[in-house]
Formats: C-alpha cells, sequence, structure tokens
C-alpha cells in the first residue's frame, strides 16, 4: 500500500511538470537512495518526507522560465544533491554541477547519481568561491537552505553568464534580508526580482523563490576569498568600511 502511494505521488510530480519519460524511475531511485543508504546527509529520510520536502520542493522551481531554459546549472551547497538532482531529471538535456564543499556529502552524492542513471550531473568537490573553472559558465546557479541572500548572492554572481540567473529557495520572507540581498545584487551585477511565491505541496506555507538575474559584469574582486561572504556580507549597512 505504501509503495502504490508512494507511486501515485510520483506520477502526479511527473505530470504535473511534464517530465520526460525516465523522470518517474529515477526519481524513485532518488527516494529509495536517499531513504535507506546509512550515510544520507539529511535527516528527513522517511518517504513521504523525501517527496514532500526534497522532491517537490525542489521541483517547484519548473515553474520559472528562468530554470526550465537553463542549459548549465551549478547547484550551490548540494548537500544530500536537491534540488540538483531532481531538475537533472527534469531538464535532461542541461548539464547539472553539484557544488559541495564536504567530502562525505559529495560521496553521497556521487552514489545518488549512479543508483538513478542520471546521466546529464556530476560532483564537484569545492567551495563555490573556490572553483575558478565555474567562473561565467553557467546560466543558472540554484541555492536551497544555504546561506542569506547577500552570501548566496556573492557566491552565485561569479559563476553566472551574462543574463544568468540565480534561483535561491527560502522560506517566510524576511524584509530585512532581502532588502541586504538587493543592495549585494546591485554590487554584483545582479538585479533581484520580486520574491515569486510558490506551492509546492498542498498545504506548503511561506514558500518563495528568489531570482536574481545578471545585468552587468560581477567586479574582479569577487569571490572574495573563502569565508569572508559569510564573516563580512555586503548589502548591510557598514559594507562600505568593510572592505
Amino acid at each position: 500500500m505504501k509503495r502504490s502511494g508512494l507511486d501515485r505521488v510520483i506520477v502526479g510530480l511527473v505530470e504535473r511538470y511534464g517530465l520526460p519519460g525516465p523522470g518517474a524511475a529515477q526519481l524513485e531511485a532518488l527516494v529509495e537512495c536517499v531513504a535507506t543508504h546509512p550515510e544520507a546527509p539529511t535527516t528527513v529520510t522517511d518517504r513521504p518526507g523525501i517527496l514532500r520536502d526534497h522532491l517537490a520542493d525542489s521541483l517547484v522551481a519548473l515553474e520559472l522560465p528562468v530554470v526550465r531554459r537553463a542549459t548549465t546549472i551549478a547547484d550551490l551547497g548540494a548537500g544530500a544533491g536537491f534540488p540538483g538532482l531532481a531538475l537533472a531529471t527534469a531538464l535532461p538535456s542541461a548539464q547539472v554541477r553539484l557544488v559541495e564543499s564536504n567530502g562525505r556529502k559529495c560521496a553521497f552524492i556521487a552514489e545518488a547519481i549512479d543508483a538513478a542513471g542520471i546521466r546529464n550531473a556530476e560532483v564537484v568537490h569545492a567551495r563555490a568561491e573556490s572553483w575558478p573553472e565555474g567562473r561565467e559558465t553557467c546560466d543558472l546557479v540554484t541555492a536551497r537552505a544555504l546561506a542569506p541572500l547577500p552570501v548566496v548572492a556573492e557566491y552565485a554572481a561569479p559563476l553566472l553568464i551574462n543574463g544568468g540567473a540565480l534561483v535561491a529557495w527560502r522560506g517566510r520572507r524576511d524584509p530585512e534580508d532581502e532588502a541586504a540581498g538587493a543592495r549585494a545584487a546591485a554590487e554584483l551585477g545582479l538585479h533581484a526580482a520580486e520574491p515569486v511565491h510558490v506551492e509546492p505541496y498542498a498545504g506548503a506555507l511561506h514558500r518563495h523563490l528568489h531570482v536574481m538575474v545578471k545585468v552587468a559584469p560581477t567586479p574582479s574582486r569577487f569571490p572574495r576569498r573563502p569565508g569572508m561572504a559569510r564573516k563580512r556580507p555586503l548589502g548591510a549597512a557598514s559594507d562600505r568600511t568593510q572592505r
């Protein structure tokens, strides 16, 4: 009974977002991997929770045209592999790189990629600030539950091509964080759009996608050395005196 219920949920996601043929089987394999792997780097390991908090929450970004048309994606702080792995199943023509600094998490993501047969995804074992090969190569950068908006913006901006976009998953709106994020975005060559309210599953509350589009070159001084984005985030009132 549980298995048939799970199948119905996955079929519902496939139908909602028009996923390609292998999508259902790949999503099922991801659920199985997270649920059964003894070292899955997430506290959400029950099947309903995985479907809700990992798969549905990741795939809701497909409601944004900028995500649908992406061809080169970097998922920063990939953790257990979401949203990157879910988006890779949905966008088989896109190349998805899951950027993660923790070696144990990278090992899990690599196993999940193999288990689900996702051919268009790869793991990058690096910090976002220390990945020069990624600079100006991405038309989409994603970040879910990673850091405050000014920090995420600084991680993402150098990686984006002109016209590319950052999509950051957030919960309840925070006016101070949004204002700081907008100020940081302007310094980084990004434009912060109005957050988009989304409902990844029935009953979901306070879910928002924050989009920042690259409209100008990012100054060469970014990214700053590892740790500085968090230690001295852009967009703060005292920011001008910190650099």
